[in-house]
């Protein structure tokens, strides 16, 4: 595939002075390998991985108290074994720049709509950890058990997963937002012997009260010992429920107790991550302590310039994998800064607002929500002081290149865009930024090191062109198992059925010839008109730069052999959907993409669904398309209603299969 015309070129301080420039510097150093360019290193990096992994880990000073007899036992996927013999700690090596003299630097400040801002330092950190510890242990809560979080992106989130991951104990969240439904059929599988709950939250200006529906929620939960309660709401009381413990209380009860940092083998589960759960219970993802460390630290340090002293912002939920990506910030000793409530309240300048008065150094958003800003005609770097800000990740969905353009007309040019692409099930990127090559128009920078990443053709051969997007090496941070799978018969059919050996992840990409990617949306919802792959994301691209149009979602409709395209469309004003305006997109769509990407039908709805993270459900409506009485999981979607209105359009429109 050609490459994109170059929009920023990293500047002399960067290519000599990066942590990527200090990396490759301390392997020459250390004899293992003098590499001419990136793309060098990489090709070192997946086919050493030994040797590859090892530097990462030592170069990152991560922490084990027992070493590995090796970087890697089995090597073969599924099934390959990470750091055999190796003796180590999460929580400890998220916390160890809280040492002596860094005690006091800071490590975690808040902003949230529902209250002041808050600061906490890396010794109040740590404290705080050993106490909420010493509490699960007086509960009963001990090495393996689950505890669970309905907890909203702020300090009380970050106490919790460490102090559970201290003891070895597994930690996994939801946000507050979701459906008491969706939460149950995500804790309800891994039945968790602790509970950590806000009484309810902020957002848009708007304050919810969760405490009756999260009291039920606990009566549902039956394996439980202890609930602890956040009044995350200060204006309300504890959720009232048995056994419930307020945190203050909790804290109080272990106070003076420091962490206890239990040593435990390298596949020790620390994380219980889900599938977005839109067409049926979400599958329950487990990953390993060793594999996340190695990896996220690979991420942020190398590829993300990630240091101590850095301050770090993503807008995230503690229902994605993001939130667990910003936490492992503090591995580099950076401060994170957590934001809970609406970006776009009270207006899309918040983040931007938040990023100067918070002196940050590295944001983190949606492709979304960086379109909202195109589209809303902000400047924020000639509105704001972002001179500090250096990186600029953005995941989600694809990032459209107009939006590339906006990045680097409004906000400072020595800035790194860093379009980011991986998921859940490997808790980390596969594509993603790297401050050593340029950023071009459209285009994800690179295959990260350790990733040995190509796209197949539906024959299983490697392609030049569009094609799935495939892992042939295995990677530390892919999961360890799905929960109650005990054959592991449901994690191969997630990533190896396709094509044997191999990963597959779900996504439709291309590769470019200076090593770039371009993802065209996820491959379970590729459209084939006439026997041509085509990508959603081809479409989003001509679609959501029309001003008639606030949102879109394309889906394929099974007609007789053959699928034929649906659009449907949010238009932007009053003005509604006509068919000129039917005819204008079409034409905008033949003119920039081709007339295969033409739909056969576009339909007008008031609403298009998401995903708790910011992603449009595509296959739920392609379900309801194509005879599904209706989707499985309304409460796992940010708003629910979407699927029934557009059920309705649908119907109207005469493409609903008929009953029967």
């Amino acid at each position: 595939m050609q490459q994109h015309d170059i929009l920023w070129t990293p500047p002399p301080a960067l290519r000599e002075h990066s942590q990527l420039a200090r990396y490759l510097a301390w392997l020459e150093a250390r004899g293992l390998g003098t590499f001419a360019d990136y793309q060098a290193l990489h090709r070192w990096s997946i086919t050493e991985l030994e040797p590859f992994w090892q530097s990462v880990w030592d170069f990152c000073g991560l922490r084990c108290v027992v070493p590995a007899e090796r970087v890697l036992g089995r090597r073969e996927m599924p099934g390959a074994e990470w750091f055999p013999g190796m003796r180590l700690n999460f929580a400890a090596n998220l916390l160890r720049h809280g040492e002596g003299e860094g005690a006091s630097r800071e490590a975690v400040v808040c902003h949230r709509e529902t209250g002041p801002e808050a600061r906490y330092s890396y010794g109040q950190l740590r404290r705080d950890v050993g106490a909420l510890e010493a509490f699960f242990r007086r509960q009963g809560i001990g090495c393996g058990d689950r505890v669970a979080g309905v907890v909203t992106n702020g300090y009380e989130a970050l106490v919790a997963m460490l102090a559970a991951t201290s003891m070895g104990a597994v930690w996994s969240s939801a946000s507050p937002d979701f459906g008491a439904g969706a939460i149950l059929d995500r804790f309800g599988q891994i039945a968790p012997s602790a509970l950590v709950l806000v009484n309810g939250y902020g957002y848009g200006g708007k304050r919810f009260d969760r405490r009756g529906e999260f009291a039920a929620m606990v009566s549902a939960l039956p394996g439980l010992r202890c609930v602890v309660s956040i009044r995350q709401l200060p204006e309300l009381g504890h959720i009232e429920a048995e056994g419930v413990t307020g945190w203050d209380q909790a804290l109080a009860q272990g106070e003076g107790n420091a962490p206890s940092f239990t040593p435990l083998p390298a596949d020790h589960p620390v994380y219980i991550l889900y599938s977005s759960g839109t067409t049926g219970k979400p599958k329950c993802i487990v990953h390993g302590a060793a594999g996340i460390l190695v990896n996220h630290a690979k991420e942020l340090i190398l590829h993300g310039d990630l240091a101590c002293g850095d301050r770090f912002m993503y807008f995230t939920t503690c229902g994605w994998m993001m939130w667990n990506w910003q936490a492992s910030a503090l591995l580099a000793g950076a401060t994170v800064i957590t934001v809970d409530g609406s970006p776009g309240h009270p207006d899309l300048h918040r983040l931007w607002e938040l990023a100067v008065q918070e002196r940050v150094t590295h944001l983190g958003t949606s492709a979304r929500f960086l379109a909202g800003c195109r589209k809303e005609g902000l400047a924020p770097g000639q509105r704001f002081g972002l001179e500090r800000l250096r990186l600029l990740f953005s995941t989600g969905s694809p990032l459209l290149p107009e939006d590339y353009d906006w990045v680097y007309r409004a906000l400072p040019g020595q800035l790194l865009l860093g379009s980011i692409a991986g998921g859940t099930d490997i808790c980390g990127c596969f594509v993603g930024a790297c401050p050593l090559l340029p950023v071009r128009r459209g285009e994800i920078q690179c295959r990260l090191l350790g990733v040995d990443a190509v796209a197949m053709d539906e024959q299983g051969a490697v392609t030049d062109g569009r094609g799935e997007l495939v892992c042939r090496q295995p990677l530390p941070s892919m999961p360890v198992a799905f929960w109650q799978d005990d054959d592991g018969q449901r994690y191969r059919a997630a990533y190896f059925e396709t094509f044997a050996g191999v990963w597959a992840h779900g996504d439709f990409v291309a590769f470019t010839e200076s090593g770039g990617a371009v993802i065209y949306g996820r491959s379970d919802a590729t459209l084939n008109p006439g026997g041509v792959r085509i990508g959603t994301a081809e479409i989003y691209r001509q679609v959501e730069l029309e001003p008639m149009v606030r949102d879109c979602l394309v889906v394929g409709r099974q007609v007789d052999g053959d699928v034929e395209l649906v659009l449907l469309v949010v238009p932007a004003d009053a003005g509604g959907l006509d068919e000129a305006r039917r005819q204008a997109l079409c034409r905008r769509i033949r003119t920039g993409a081709s007339p295969r990407h033409v739909p056969r039908h576009i339909v007008a709805v008031p609403d298009i669904p998401y995903t708790r993270s910011g992603k449009k459900v595509e296959l739920a409506v392609a379900r309801l398309l194509n005879g599904a009485a209706r989707a499985d999981n309304h409460d796992a979607l940010a708003n629910p209603r979407a699927l029934e209105q557009i059920r309705d359009c649908l119907a109207q429109a005469g493409l609903l299969p008929a009953a029967g």
